[in-house]
Parts: C-alpha cells; structure tokens; sequence
C-alpha cells in the first residue's frame, strides 16, 4: 500500500465532522427515516442523483428541502405534470423589444438542489431535457450551453402506487440515477412520537444553514480518495456479473428470471456509493459491509426481470439477495 491508511483515516476523521452538524439540523424537523437521510448524503457526497419511491406522506420532499437549508445553498422544487414543456423546466428566450435581441430567461434547473416532484408524470421531451442536465450538468438554451453550478444534485420522488397519467421513466434515464431508494412507513414509536408533538402544539425548529457549498465540493475530493482494496473490486464486479451470467456463479436458477443485468455503470456507482457510505462511518477505507449495505439501492433499477419472474411473484429485491447470499465476502 503507497499510502499511510492511518493517515487517511485521522484526515476521514475530521473531514467529515460538518456531516453530524447536518444530521443535527435534519433531525429538527424529521423523526426517523434515518436510511433515506443517510442515502441523500450519499448522493451528495459521491455526486450521484437520486430517484426517491414511496407512498404520499413519508417526508420526502420536507427531507430534500431540509437538506439544502442546512447546506445554504440553492433550491427548486419542480412540480412534474403532464402539461409540463421543456422550457418551463430549463429556461427560454425571450425577446427584448427595447435592444431587439432575445434574452435568456433561465428556469428552476439552474439551481444547486433540484426536487422534481413525481418526475413520471413529466412527458418524454421534459424528461430528455432534465437527462442531459442531469448527465452532462450543463444546459443548451437556443444556440447556447450553460453550466451547472456544483454542487448540483437532482433528488427525483415517484409515487410507485398512482399509475394513472403518468409515463415510465426511460431506462437510459433511471440507469443515471446512482441510487434507487424505496422510502418504508414510520415505524409505530416514531409515529407515535410525532403524534405527541402534535398533541404539544409544539412547532418544528427552523433548519439553520450549517454547512458552505464548498465543504461539500472538498468532501467530495476526499471521499475520491477513500481506499478500495483490489478484492473488493473483485467483490463487485463479481456481482454485477452475477446479473448478467448468474450460471458461472452458481446461480442457474436465476438465468430464465433475469432478461437485462446490470449495466457497467453499476460497478461504478457501487464503488462511488460505498466510499461514500464509509466516509458517513468516519472510515478511510471501503469494507465488505459498506457494499452489501448499499449495493440493494445501487441494483434494483438496473435489473430487468423476466415475465417469468413476474409470474411467479419473484421481485428484484428477491434476485439481488440471492446474489448477495451466493457470492463469497473477501
């Protein structure tokens, strides 16, 4: 090893001291949803956008809304319906009577935190524009590209049980998003607990802005630097062939239920996220545990199952675990 990993991990140690700061302010106005919390970090730290799915009511949006106030940054809340264009979503034109020349009216998109809210209700030419912004972190508005300010982070919500006037996400389009989190109910204390805050009348605090964009870019430049030994590739690649050839691994009961396997982007994000996920753990360097932990939000949108699967009730959380469960830890 050409590094002094202890140094790397005294470094870890305080670089990643503002993280509990934002934690702290997060928890002013949530109870519980600790996973989602930890996953919005995670995206943030490893440069990744997220696609949230969970039922109306479970603090989505007040969560991503409450993650930029802590971070003093910019934000847009973006409302996806059907009737929504492409220019309402990155800017237009406007023409100037007074110098006969069309300014440039940028829209919600140029901001450093971007909600978009339902993003399958959106029609494919507005899912196209937010795909380039969220790829290429630029904008083309006429004959003009602009650039995204970083930090830029696009924290997308669909609700998985409404299917009435929506459009399905292209499969280019989810394969950009680095993580698929499914957001669960509250459990019953926690639930209880915001009942007693309610019955007190007692009024959530104001999330305070703790934390410079710029922590958040020299966070990213030390999470980059976090050690991935030569085995834990091996680890993941592994199993992202599993999903692709799941018979030269023992898994030949998962080859008539699988139609696509993971894209090469899988490998990469699974490496991005778990250096993430043991920056959150103060640890210079990636372990097992870190992939397992987040490899289920890393897979589960770049799987495609087969009508096979589907027929017997087989979910992609199903084929993932039993990949998880097959393929030896280092």
């Amino acid at each position: 090893m050409e590094f002094n990993l202890a140094l790397l991990n005294e470094q870890i140690q305080s670089e990643s001291v503002f993280l509990d700061k934002i934690k702290k302010e997060l928890h002013k106005v949530l109870i519980g949803q600790e996973k989602m919390l930890e996953r919005l970090l995670i995206g943030l730290l490893s440069e990744g956008h997220i696609l949230l799915e969970g039922v109306p009511g479970l603090a989505k949006t007040l969560a991503v809304k409450s993650l930029a106030q802590a971070i003093n940054t910019t934000f847009h809340r973006i409302q996806f319906t059907p009737d929504l264009l492409p220019s309402d979503l990155i800017g237009t034109l406007i023409y100037n009577q007074k110098n006969s020349a069309f300014d440039v009216r940028k829209g919600p998109i140029f901001a450093n935190i971007i909600l978009a809210d339902e993003i399958n209700r959106s029609p494919a030419k507005v899912q196209a524009a937010l795909l380039e912004a969220m790829q290429e972190k630029q904008v083309s508005i006429g004959d003009t590209t602009y650039p995204l300010e970083e930090p830029f982070l696009v924290l997308a919500t669909q609700n998985p049980i409404e299917q009435e006037g929506t459009y399905p996400l292209p499969e280019a389009q989810v394969d950009r998003f680095m993580l698929k989190v499914k957001v669960d109910y509250p459990s019953q204390d926690e639930e209880m607990k915001m009942l007693n805050l309610l019955t007190a009348n007692l009024l959530p605090e104001a999330v305070s802005a703790v934390v410079e964009p710029a922590h958040i870019l020299n966070a990213r430049k030390v999470v980059r630097s976090i050690y991935v030994d030569e085995k834990i590739h091996k680890y993941v690649t592994d199993m992202v062939f599993a999903t692709r050839y799941p018979e030269r691994f023992g898994l030949e009961s998962l080859k008539d239920l699988i139609d696509v396997g993971a894209s090469p982007r899988a490998s990469l994000n699974l490496v991005r996220a778990a250096k993430a996920h043991a920056f959150l753990r103060h640890r210079g360097y990636v372990t097992p545990e870190d992939i397992r932990e987040i490899g289920m939000d890393v897979l589960r949108h770049r799987i495609l199952l087969s009508f096979e699967a589907e027929a017997e009730d087989i979910s992609v959380e199903d084929v993932i675990q039993k990949v998880f469960d097959t393929i030896p830890v280092p």
